[in-house]
């Protein structure tokens, strides 16, 4: 059984840097897996920030292009995103996600990510 647990999140004046994490344990496929991050706003619905391929290939929103950079470490299970020049409207629940064709995608449990004006 897949699990993924998010850690780094936290409170951040604008401008600064925060790095998540996350790590699947009893995954055999992260792999071959397309991991990625969501986010969701109060209020708001979920959605993309980045996800990276098996074979590394990445993409964003275009909110957070050239802010954000996603990379995946598949000896260790684990995925970070790199979050830099941050702004309020970034606030929000930040949550690892593992897809695979013809599987259920796997959630993690959320770390709120806050910053401040």
């Amino acid at each position: 059984q897949v699990q993924l647990v998010e850690s780094g999140g936290g409170l951040v004046q604008t401008g600064g840097s925060l790095r998540l994490s996350c790590a699947a344990s009893g995954s055999s496929i992260f792999s071959i897996s397309t991991v990625g991050w969501y986010r969701q706003a109060p209020g708001k619905q979920r959605e993309l920030v980045a996800r990276i391929t098996h074979t590394g290939s990445t993409n964003y929103a275009d909110s957070v292009k050239g802010r954000f950079t996603i990379s995946r470490d598949n000896a260790k299970n684990t995925v970070s995103l790199q979050m830099n020049s941050l702004k309020p409207e970034d606030t929000a629940v930040y949550y690892c996600n593992l897809a695979l064709a013809f599987s259920v995608p796997r959630w993690g449990p959320g770390t709120q990510v806050t910053v401040s004006s």
